[in-house]
């Protein structure tokens, strides 16, 4: 891209399109970034700018254009107003970290697997089950965001839907 926009440097829309311009020149231009995504020029300046949120659908499509699947993530776990409380937002490492990251979070499968079958064999959480479910909540929330990054990784590099 050409002149770097100093108000806009740390918004995550603008980023996206500024990493994009390094293997597609269309987007070193806001005008005609705003023509691929289907938006009009000056609201995407408002919204690289933070004077005004995207639509779900802005989002979905600079995505789409710019390659960069994660930006859905990024906007379900800290813009939408539901996301923001079911959404973890990932980090996209190289493959190779990511991996690890997964078979990781899998080590202990078979304890977590154990527990909530003892957990869950009388249909209820006794107040003394309960640090052990957390436990199992937490393992598998960790499983979940390791997965998501991987998909996500997936996505954007190999272009597996």
């Amino acid at each position: 891209m050409g002149k770097k926009a100093t108000k806009a440097a740390d918004n995550t829309y603008y980023q996206a399109r500024s990493e994009a311009a390094e293997k597609n020149s269309d987007f070193s231009s806001r005008e005609k970034a705003a023509e691929i995504i289907g938006i009009d020029r000056t609201r995407l300046a408002r919204i690289e700018l933070d004077t005004i949120p995207p639509y779900p659908e802005e989002v979905k499509a600079m995505a789409e254009a710019y390659n960069m699947p994660e930006l859905c993530n990024s906007y379900c776990a800290r813009e939408c107003p539901i996301g923001r409380d079911t959404v973890s937002q990932v980090t996209i490492d190289d493959f190779d970290r990511l991996a690890l990251k997964v078979l990781g979070s899998l080590k202990d499968i078979d304890s977590l697997r154990a527990s909530l079958i003892a957990i869950s064999e009388d249909g209820v959480i006794e107040d003394n089950e309960r640090p052990a479910f957390q436990k199992i909540l937490d393992s598998l929330q960790k499983i979940s965001d390791n997965a998501n990054a991987l998909r996500i990784w997936a996505m954007k590099n190999i272009r597996l839907n």
